[in-house]
């Protein structure tokens, strides 16, 4: 009951965190992209911060983020992998669903740091349109974040692996860099409970330019999923059979 009462009170600053960043950065962040960025990084260096001391869950990054031109391709399973993800690196931007970008605060920043809206709708359209804003951002530089799962996987739950991801591989001709993570096991995806632990996101050795689709599709679901098992393992959960 102590643990949902702290709770339920760091998901409230959070909000309010949110509002007071968003705002306090915004006549930067109107004339640069850098002052976007700056505020979001604040924001998720805040959470992270007052997420360990008031309830206990602590987070942790493995590997070597990406600091160059790459795709980072990665486990999604709340809305913690999104802020240590784009924490971790310099310039990040998702690939997201269309309807966040008219969320308040939210679609704005993300506009501003050069996120790319996906349609739900027909696979064909949706991947077209994808390919092209992508392609028509590029100039912006930076961290090109997908889930390619496309939503939140609980842990132990399988979903397949959208193929959208590997046709922005194709294009793009650029390294992609596989994420695993555990932070569903701490920070579900429904509830207010947020169990204390160690949430890991981990970056995983590149994987080069130039394999074809299925080849690249085949590995990155192979290396993120058993990286992600073992840390799912390695913090007490364990899927079913």
């Amino acid at each position: 009951m102590i643990q949902l009462l702290r709770s339920i009170l760091f998901i409230a600053q959070m909000y309010v965190a949110m509002l007071v960043i968003a705002l306090a950065y915004a006549p930067w962040a109107m004339l640069s992209t850098l002052g976007a960025h700056a505020a979001c990084h604040a924001y998720c260096r805040w959470v992270i911060w007052s997420l360990g001391w008031m309830t206990g869950l602590r987070c942790e990054v493995r590997g070597t983020p990406p600091l160059g031109e790459v795709m980072i391709a990665a486990k999604h399973q709340s809305f913690l992998d999104i802020l240590m993800i784009y924490n971790a690196v310099p310039r990040g931007k998702f690939i997201m669903k269309s309807e966040l970008m008219y969320a308040p605060l939210l679609g704005q920043y993300a506009r501003r740091i050069g996120c790319v809206a996906v349609n739900r709708g027909k696979r064909g359209a949706a991947i077209a349109k994808m390919l092209a804003d992508v392609k028509s951002g590029r100039q912006q530089g930076g961290q090109l974040i997908i889930y390619p799962q496309g939503t939140r996987v609980a842990p132990g739950a399988a979903r397949p692996y959208k193929i959208g991801t590997g046709a922005l591989y194709e294009q793009l001709g650029q390294p992609c860099v596989p994420v695993a993570t555990n932070v569903g096991v701490f920070w579900p995806r429904h509830g207010f409970l947020r169990k204390p632990g160690l949430a890991v996101v981990a970056f995983l050795p590149e994987i080069a330019p130039g394999l074809s689709r299925d080849d690249f599709m085949a590995r990155l679901e192979s290396e993120v999923e058993a990286a992600s098992n073992a840390l799912m393992a390695e913090a007490g959960f364990h899927a079913p059979d």
